[in-house]
């Protein structure tokens, strides 16, 4: 049985790694080792919801989770929404409430997705979400695995000239309205962070 320390990780890494090992070794068994009871109940859901058995300990590091894959029955399979997925960002933060809680928020979507076995297939990006592609954003590399992986990554050319960004655009390509509202309109989900 192989082990996975993720105790000194924040979120989303232990769910991100976990994920990772379960879809590596879809039959093997596993420890996750965690250092709080977020990542515990994180962990745990993510297994369930691959159709795996949890087992949860409590030690003085945090907990150790007893992964056992194909444990459970199947569920009945899902019809997936007809069309694209398209996520709609307008915005560099997640939520509202605090900002730099929402700008680690909508840095830690942006990591998660691109960790997604199947990418959106557009992402768009207006008003302030412009600043994530742009030069000084945190969030380049996940967008450019993104893009690599077949997500059309596109900015509002109108909100990149509005904030002076127009040069800077460091991933995808500049859009238009027209564009953005023909891929919203066709898509069989929109997701809004």
């Amino acid at each position: 049985m192989k082990t996975l320390d993720c105790r000194l990780q924040k979120c989303p890494g232990p769910v991100v790694e976990t994920r990772k090992q379960l879809l590596a070794d879809p039959d093997e068994p596993l420890t996750v080792l965690v250092g709080d009871d977020t990542a515990r109940q994180n962990v745990s859901r993510l297994a369930l919801n691959l159709r795996c058995q949890v087992q949860a300990t409590a030690n003085e590091d945090g907990f150790a989770l007893e992964i056992t894959p194909g444990a459970l029955p199947s569920a009945e399979a899902v019809v997936p929404a007809q069309g694209k997925t398209v996520v709609y960002v307008a915005a560099d933060v997640m939520g509202a409430g605090d900002n730099d809680l929402g700008h680690i928020l909508m840095k830690n979507f942006i990591f998660t997705l691109a960790e997604l076995e199947t990418p959106p297939d557009a992402i768009l990006f207006v008003n302030g979400g412009v600043r994530l592609t742009t030069e000084g954003s945190d969030v380049i590399e996940p967008l450019e695995k993104l893009a690599c992986n077949g997500a059309d990554i596109a900015s509002c050319g109108l909100c990149l000239e509005f904030f002076g960004l127009k040069d800077k655009l460091k991933v995808g390509r500049p859009t238009n309205m027209l564009d953005t509202v023909e891929q919203l309109t066709r898509a069989g989900r929109v997701v809004r962070p």
